[in-house]
C-alpha cells in the first residue's frame, strides 16, 4: 500500500511541476516550436561540424520550459550535449538583464586565470538529480524529467542567448549543444531569431560592439569578453540583425 501511496504522491509532484512550468512559460516557445526552430537552424548553418543539436529553453527563473533534438531520434546527436544545452540555456539567462545580453560565447575570456569573472563557472553548479532523473526515452520530448524543474549550470562558450519580447525583456533563454562551440552559437542565435524572441536592436546593450548584434560571438582572445576561433567557423556578421 505504502508503494501505490508512493507513486500516487511522486504522480501528484509531477503534475504539480508540470502546471507550474506551464505558468512560467508563458510567452515562451512550446517544445514543438522550439524543435521546429532547431531543426531549420541545424539546416541553414552548415558551419562546424554539421552535427545535429539539443535545444533547452528555461524561463526567467530557470525553470526548463521544453528540451528537443533535431536528429531522428535522442541518439541522432550527442547524449551529453543534452545537459549542456540546458546549462547554456541557464547561463545566458542568469547573467543577462534588460539592458545587457550577454551570450555564454561572451563569456570564455572572462572566466580565465586572471580573467574578471574567474571562478564564474563554478558558481551554480548543475543539479544533478533534474539533469539525469527519469526515464532516458522521454528525453528530449514533452515528457522529458528536466521540464518544470530548475537545472542550474554556467557554461562559458558558445550555444546559450537570453531570450527577448516584443517589450524588449528578457523572459528566458536558449541553450543549443552538439557541434563545436561557435557552431552553437549560430545555431542557437538563428533558432531565437526562429522563434522571434531577439528583440534587442536599439534598447538591450551587448559587449560586441555591433548594435545589429549586441551579444553576438567575439572570434578575438585579446578582447575581454573574446571567444576560440574553431574548426570551420561560419562568419558572425551573416547571422540575421536582431529584432527591433
Amino acid at each position: 500500500m505504502s508503494i501505490k501511496l508512493g507513486k500516487i504522491a511522486a504522480a501528484a509532484a509531477m503534475t504539480m511541476g508540470a502546471t507550474l512550468a506551464q505558468a512560467s512559460c508563458n510567452g515562451l516557445p512550446t517544445q514543438a516550436a522550439l524543435k521546429a526552430a532547431l531543426v531549420s537552424a541545424v539546416s541553414t548553418e552548415t558551419s562546424g561540424l554539421d552535427f545535429q543539436m539539443w535545444a533547452t529553453v528555461v524561463d526567467r527563473d530557470g525553470v526548463v520550459c521544453a528540451v528537443a533534438f533535431s536528429g531522428a531520434d535522442r541518439g541522432s546527436q550527442w547524449p551529453g550535449s543534452r545537459v549542456i544545452s540546458a546549462q547554456k540555456a541557464n547561463t545566458a539567462n542568469a547573467f543577462s538583464l534588460d539592458g545587457l545580453a550577454l551570450s555564454t560565447a561572451n563569456l570564455y575570456s572572462a572566466v580565465q586565470p586572471g580573467g574578471s569573472l574567474y571562478g564564474l563557472q563554478h558558481s551554480n553548479p548543475v543539479d544533478t538529480g533534474v539533469a539525469y532523473g527519469g526515464n532516458s526515452a522521454n528525453n528530449g520530448t514533452i515528457n522529458d524529467f528536466m521540464v518544470g524543474k530548475k537545472i542550474g549550470g554556467v557554461n562559458v562558450f558558445g550555444g546559450g542567448l537570453a531570450l527577448y519580447n516584443a517589450q524588449h525583456k528578457v523572459i528566458g533563454a536558449v541553450g543549443v549543444s552538439g557541434d563545436t562551440s561557435c557552431a552553437d552559437h549560430m545555431i542557437g542565435w538563428r533558432v531565437r531569431n526562429g522563434l522571434g524572441l531577439d528583440h534587442l536592436f536599439g534598447v538591450v546593450g551587448g559587449v560586441s560592439g555591433d548594435a545589429s548584434r549586441p551579444d553576438n560571438i567575439i572570434l578575438d582572445l585579446t578582447n575581454a569578453f573574446g571567444h576560440p576561433n574553431c574548426l570551420n567557423t561560419g562568419n558572425p556578421g551573416a547571422l540575421p540583425a536582431v529584432s527591433p
